[in-house]
């Protein structure tokens, strides 16, 4: 009889194993070594507390409230919650108006001085006029994540109207298209994955931003959480908010490249 060769693994398998077996055994390899790193005692623990010290951490804040006034489940959905507010007010302002400073030439001097000279400016260095003009509740901290998220949004919406083929442009006004219906028809669905880009980037830029914005103009959400735990030297609760907001990115991140690929068959049937 002839020997049997092995089949070859199939490609879902090659995808899982990559896309989820190999990055879960790095992090369990990882938080192996940080385990027993502390139990050896080669890190202190009043440091760098042991994955299961956080692990308890973890199960304790998710119902108690000390010592920053919330439980886990509140803190992530204050962040969350003002993180998205400010993102979508950005995504709102900014896509339209960075598609028109594209498109329209008077739209684009009117505009651009301005926002170049606001552009270099980093959204923290905003946070202590914020402080004065509006407290360090959630207006303040929406106004902080919705400037760094728009940004982004009018830059790649710009860009992505300029890099719109100019053939394209020429036939549908060779065919008689007005101004509004070649913007409408050609450059905007033209700019797209440009437009797409640049959101997904507020999105990640809102984030980051937030947390830095709790930790200094804030009583709520993860990174008041973390403030706190500076405050009162519980390098437990640091770490534990340090590795929710990486969690939660993350997620965010795998979210948006789902949309994105989506939008990318999408345009491809068109």
């Amino acid at each position: 009889m002839a020997e049997k060769t092995k089949r070859p693994p199939s490609d879902g398998w090659k995808e899982l194993k990559y896309s989820l077996v190999l990055p879960l055994l790095t992090i369990a390899v990882f938080l192996g070594v940080w385990e027993l790193a502390s139990r050896l005692g080669l890190v202190s623990a009043s440091l760098l507390p042991a994955p299961s010290q956080l692990a308890r951490t973890f199960a304790e804040k998710l119902y108690q409230t000390e010592p920053d006034g919330a439980t886990l489940g509140q803190s992530i959905l204050s962040s969350l919650k003002t993180s998205f507010s400010g993102f979508l007010l950005a995504v709102v302002v900014g896509v339209p108006l960075g598609l028109f400073m594209g498109f329209y030439e008077p739209v684009d001097r009117f505009v651009k001085p301005v926002f170049e000279m606001i552009r270099p400016i980093p959204p923290i260095a905003f946070i202590p006029l914020t402080i004065v003009m509006l407290g360090i509740g959630f207006k303040a901290k929406m106004f902080i994540v919705c400037f760094a998220a728009f940004v982004p949004c009018v830059m790649n919406s710009y860009t992505g109207i300029k890099l719109t083929n100019p053939v394209l442009v020429n036939v549908a006004r060779t065919c008689g298209a007005s101004s509004w219906q070649i913007f409408t028809q050609v450059c905007v669905p033209s700019s797209l994955q440009m437009v797409f880009g640049g959101v997904r980037l507020a999105l990640s830029t809102s984030w980051v931003t937030l947390v830095a914005a709790e930790m200094l103009a804030s009583s709520s959400g993860l990174g008041y959480m973390i403030q706190m735990g500076r405050m009162l030297a519980r390098p437990d609760l640091i770490i534990l908010g340090m590795l929710l907001i990486g969690v939660i990115g993350f997620l965010i991140s795998l979210v948006l490249a789902a949309l994105e690929r989506r939008m990318a068959a999408w345009r491809a049937l068109r």
